[in-house]
């Protein structure tokens, strides 16, 4: 976080200077407790240690009161005790140092020596102004105090900057600290590296003089190890069978440093990772750079068995016997030597033996191996070479593909897709870019779904494992026993990755997983829901290929969905009756892979579990697209389905929810899972999910209004629940939202907090149409407040919804605000939201005065628009957008700017009022508004009378109040208006309707303009 209150080199909060030192001290004295604070007598103490005030717990208040009211009231919190900063420690520089310079150390001890160097530069470029001198006053022992402070970031900084290989630099820090603490071993060793070899043996015998002369004792091992290798540094420099690079490896220097830093202080180090990560290239890399003046590079690829590493070793190595241990140190010379083996995993248990050995013989030998398996040595030190980063996947893409033909089109989009789909992996990237000889990019990215057939052929100097990439998995295929083999061609089905738990549940144990790990073909990852397994997307299509010839495809699935339908492994109910939420978004993706394998065997079982699984997720993120789309797909063959005990509970959810979306969903119908309901056994009201399921269950309104005041709070609120959907439907929305307020008045405060932000959010929206403003704000900022406070992911459609409240109140800074949290923040539900955002930003400039500007971004959200997409969009009914857009033309006397969409507006009405249902009729209302704006007359007053009768969408009018659309009636024509309500007032419907045709038919446009 940014440091908000500065100490040590001055004194200032968020910019503003403090004077007085009073003040000064006073915050001293509670920046030096933090967390804590401190107690009022302590503060009198420390503020008043000679002469205190008459009253000085007064005087403190005081002094608390005026700081407050210059800097701001939440600075300074009261506590039972006396006061303390409500500042974090990292916003604070006077502790702030003290945490670089523990995270500085902490780095250092993991060996991340980069981490270690910044921690400890912005941990001195806060302490300008510390000194040793004490002074007497509180500011100046607070400053005094982090002399020791900046001494240790300063001896951090010198040792980072020699360890990663930066002398120049740390030199001259490191002889200061030298000089002040002569017995600190750890800076003279990093010293003597970073001295000329001379200088360095001189200094190193004054120190052994020293210590023998006063102590009577020698340097440490540590101190004597560096020792040898300066006198070791005369000899000449071997380096043999290190590869220069063809090329320039990118994205790679992290891992260098990485890998250099850990052979720093361990004997052997493995690079481990999957074929094709470029484990040979790093591994030569840091042999290049190596600080050893002897290292050998040592191929073991070729080599067929355990019993034959040391022989290949020592024969490349020159030794005699060429096998023995002995002899191949005795090959590397005296001093220190770097031993890299590459390509081990096939006989890691020879590698592992002979590593061992050299090992314990001589403490001057390093080993670097690499290998798709570690060694599992005591000494060895694990790096696990991570994937390419996908900006360097782009840029070694290109550089290869420019390679091979300069003239090649890289368009960027295609070449990132492309690159996200390899894995990170360099060899991928580089067999695909060899495909630019004879193949545009657009077609590899199109045939990557053949990738083992695609990504072959490359350069002739590869090695035969790295021609093609079958090569590359097949390799570490054929290392595997066979029932690893197995297992690896049955996990091949999750394509999520998978815990433990799920392993044994297909596989029947999971003992086999600690193989493939140390195979490199499965990675490990820790998150919030646990460890993970997951295989590289090419690992998963190799293993599935081998699963399809071995013709266990069918089995496997078998298990897959077996697991996926275990209520034992999903179903945990809680206050909300809802599976856990937690597991079922951690295993998304395979539950979506079990529902479509469901689908397509018409297993009533899988698809209803699924479905409810990844429904309840659904909810708690209110992914409506995500719901619909589960609705439409589920329904019938959930409809047809009849569970057993086990699968009771998952039907129910599943049927719950495929209604809940039938009522809301203009095409859609809840009568299929309706009839579900009906079949189950009815539950008890002792969750909302089993309570909505009662009140769906009702035949009629009368019979929902019965549940609606049951003596069950729970019942009689998820009654008025489902009641305010079926008003809604009903195109009656005063009704609703009454229903609506009734489920939040049911609710009590210590009821389950989400059923009251659903019970909020359902107000809140209902709110938008029927009292646009500060009601609406209010619901929905409530529900999203506590959704935010649970966890649950209800923030982008959320965010719309208060942007248009924020619309309806004209809170224009807040409403665009919201906008924007909003586009940064889409999840993985695809909101349509373009035209309401256009709209919603209209709105925001002709708010703000900018009339042109505005009307600019309605005409351009009333453009042409996919019809597909009518009844998607965020926050807008069909032609709502067009509607808006002529009525706020005409408010504004501009109607000629959108007479295209005025001539359309007799079509769109005419194929919408045929087979428009209830809840539509407000759409219909809202076009013969605006019609009847750009009408005049009788014509424009009957218009007018009828559209009071369908009803006003208002959700970005929120100003077309019945009283405004009646008075634009009777300016029309008074006489005329008021024969039309009367006359219009007993009609159902229907009749309505076919009224509404016959006036859309025979209108006809008036010159005049009314003005709403």
């Amino acid at each position: 976080m940014t440091v908000e209150l500065v100490l040590l080199p001055r004194v200032a909060y968020r910019g503003q200077e403090i004077t007085g030192s009073g003040p000064r001290s006073l915050l001293a004295l509670l920046a030096d407790s933090p967390r804590t604070g401190s107690s009022t007598n302590r503060l009198v103490e420390d503020l008043w240690p000679q002469k205190r005030p008459d009253h000085p717990a007064k005087a403190l208040q005081i002094l608390v009161s005026r700081l407050r009211a210059r800097l701001g009231p939440e600075l300074i919190a009261s506590t039972p005790t006396g006061y303390r900063l409500t500042l974090s420690p990292d916003q604070i520089d006077a502790s702030a140092v003290r945490l670089h310079a523990e995270a500085s150390e902490r780095a250092a001890r993991a060996g991340e020596h980069a981490g270690a160097l910044r921690e400890a530069e912005a941990g001195i470029a806060l302490c300008a102004g510390v000194t040793a001198d004490p002074g007497d006053d509180p500011l100046a022992a607070l400053r005094a105090a982090r002399v020791p402070v900046l001494h240790a970031l300063g001896r951090a900084r010198a040792l980072a900057l020699a360890r990663l290989g930066r002398p120049a630099e740390a030199v001259e820090p490191l002889r200061e600290l030298a000089a002040a603490h002569p017995r600190d071993e750890e800076v003279l060793a990093e010293l003597l590296r970073c001295e000329a070899v001379p200088e360095a043996l001189i200094r190193y015998d004054a120190y052994r003089r020293a210590l023998r002369a006063e102590l009577g004792s020698d340097p440490g091992p540590a101190l004597r190890d560096v020792y040898q290798g300066l006198l070791a540094s005369d000899a000449p420099t071997v380096r043999q069978g290190v590869s220069e690079e063809p090329n320039p490896m990118l994205g790679r220097d992290k891992d260098v440093a990485a890998v250099a830093d850990l052979l720093r202080t361990s004997r052997v180090v493995s690079i481990v990772g999957a074929g094709g990560l470029g484990k040979t290239r790093l591994a030569n890399a840091v042999a290049r750079q190596a600080e050893q003046r002897t290292v050998h590079v040592v191929g073991l690829a070729g080599v067929a068995a355990d019993a034959d590493v040391a022989g290949e070793v020592g024969s490349a190595l020159g030794a005699r016997p060429a096998g023995s241990a002995h002899a191949i140190l005795d090959a590397l010379g005296p001093g220190a030597a770097l031993l890299v083996l590459d390509n081990c995993e096939h006989v890691v248990n020879g590698v592992a033996e002979l590593v061992r050995a050299l090992v314990s013989t001589s403490r001057d030998v390093r080993v670097l191996t690499t290998s798709r398996a570690p060694l599992r040595l005591a000494a060895e030190s694990v790096y696990a070479l991570p994937s390419l980063d996908l900006p360097t996947m782009v840029e070694l893409f290109g550089q290869r593909a420019r390679a091979t033909r300069p003239d090649v089109d890289l368009p960027p989009a295609v070449v990132a897709e492309l690159c996200t789909r390899l894995d990170g992996l360099p060899l991928a990237v580089e067999l695909a870019a060899a495909r630019v000889r004879v193949m545009s990019v657009t077609e590899i990215a199109r045939r990557l779904d053949d990738r083992f057939e695609l990504l072959r052929g490359g350069t002739r100097d590869a090695p035969d494992r790295h021609r093609t990439l079958h090569a590359v998995i097949d390799w570490s295929w054929h290392l595997l026993a066979p029932s690893a083999q197995a297992a690896m061609r049955t996990l091949s089905v999750f394509p999520g990755g998978f815990t433990a738990a799920a392993a044994r549940h297909v596989l029947g144990s999971d003992s086999v997983l600690e193989q493939l790990v140390d195979q490199s073909l499965l990675r490990l990852t820790e998150g919030a829901s646990g460890t993970r397994f997951r295989m590289l997307e090419t690992v998963r299509e190799f293993s599935s290929a081998r699963r399809e010839e071995a013709g266990e495809t069918a089995a496997a699935v078998d298990r897959f969905l077996g697991w996926a339908g275990d209520a034992d492994v999903w179903w945990a109910p809680d206050a909300l009756g809802l599976p856990d939420v937690d597991n079922v978004r951690s295993e998304q993706d395979n539950l979506l892979q079990a529902l479509r394998h469901g689908l397509d065997r018409q297993d009533g079982a899988s698809v209803t579990a699924t479905a409810a699984w990844l429904g309840s997720l659904w909810v708690t993120e209110s992914n409506f697209t995500r719901l619909v789309a589960l609705t439409r797909d589920t329904t019938w063959v959930l409809s047809h389905f009849r569970p057993g005990p086990d699968l009771v509970e998952a039907t129910r959810m599943a049927a719950v929810l495929n209604a809940m979306i039938g009522f809301v969903m203009p095409d859609a119908s809840p009568l299929r899972a309706l009839a579900v309901l009906r079949r189950l056994p009815a539950p008890p009201p002792d969750n909302p999910i089993r309570a909505i399921d009662l009140a769906l269950r009702a035949r009629d309104t009368a019979a929902l209004e019965a549940l609606a005041g049951a003596d069950s709070p729970l019942l009689a609120a998820m009654a008025n629940y489902v009641l305010s959907y079926r008003w809604e439907q009903a195109n009656e929305p005063e009704l609703a939202l009454a229903a609506a307020r009734r489920m939040l008045a049911h609710l009590q405060a210590d009821d389950m907090e989400m059923i009251r932000a659903l019970a909020h959010s359902r107000v809140g929206e209902l709110c938008l149409m029927v009292e646009p403003g500060e009601a609406a704000y209010l619901h929905i900022s409530a529900a999203l407040e506590t959704a935010e406070r649970l966890g649950w992911s209800t923030m982008t459609r959320g965010r719309w919804a208060l942007a248009q409240a924020n619309l309806q109140r004209g809170a224009w800074d807040e409403a665009e605000r919201e906008l924007v949290a909003a586009t940064q923040d889409r999840g993985d539900d695809p909101v349509d939201a373009a035209r309401f955002e256009l709209c919603a930003r209209a709105q925001i400039q002709l708010g703000r005065g900018d009339i042109d500007g505005g009307l600019r971004l309605w005409r351009q959200a009333a453009g042409p628009a996919d019809p597909a997409s009518f009844g998607t969009e965020f926050g807008l009914w069909p032609f709502e957008v067009e509607a808006g857009a002529v009525l706020v033309h005409a408010h504004y006397g501009r109607l000629g700017e959108v007479q295209d969409i005025v001539d359309a507006l007799p079509e769109m009405l005419s194929g919408l009022l045929p087979t428009a249902p209830p809840i539509m009729l407000p759409v219909c209302g809202t076009l013969l508004t605006a019609m009847a704006v750009a009408s005049s007359g009788p014509e424009a007053a009957r218009l007018i009378a009828l559209a009071s009768r369908f009803g006003m969408v208002r959700g970005l009018r929120p100003d077309l109040t019945p009283e405004l659309v009646a008075s634009i009636g009777r300016q029309a024509d008074g006489p005329a208006y008021d024969e039309a309500v009367s006359s219009y007032a007993g009609l159902g419907s229907a009749d309505l309707k076919s009224e509404a045709l016959a006036q859309v038919t025979g209108s006809r446009r008036n010159s005049s303009r009314a003005q709403p």
